[in-house]
């Protein structure tokens, strides 16, 4: 594989965790933030949710350093409020973009060759579907 091809996906990995840095700080906040009648099955979905992220930031951080990489430091941006249900409709939008990433990072990651990071992100693309369905649901139920 070429050099430019695997910087590619470094590159991209890196954007991927720069996002997941940011779920987690946004999924961590928003369980502290939560307020209203459906609080505690909130801040309990947030604070799992925060968990699952954290974990796949650990694998793009340690695959970015095995391929030669660096990985970045900082968050992409995180989207605050104190609103319940524009947590729910943030996350959802959030999950949405992170699938269409993950699946172009699959892509990336096949030209690569690399087929255990191929493996790991169809794990990372199955869980954020859950997160992207069980948030439809949760908004599909909102009042």
């Amino acid at each position: 594989m070429a050099k430019h091809d695997l910087s590619a996906l470094i590159k991209g990995l890196n954007v991927d965790l720069a996002n997941e840095y940011a779920a987690v700080i946004q999924y961590r906040t928003y369980a502290s933030a939560v307020t209203g009648p459906f609080r505690q099955e909130l801040r309990s979905y947030f604070n799992v949710e925060a968990t699952d992220e954290f974990g796949h930031a650990g694998m793009l951080c340690d695959k970015i350093i095995a391929l030669g990489g660096t990985p970045v430091l900082q968050a992409a941006e995180v989207k605050m409020t104190t609103e319940p249900r524009e947590m729910l409709e943030n996350s959802l939008a959030d999950e949405e973009a992170t699938i269409e990433r993950y699946i172009e990072r699959r892509r990336q990651a096949e030209e690569a060759g690399e087929v255990g990071l191929v493996v790991e992100l169809d794990d990372i693309i199955a869980d954020e579907t859950r997160h992207r369905d069980e948030l439809r649901l949760m908004l599909h139920r909102w009042p």
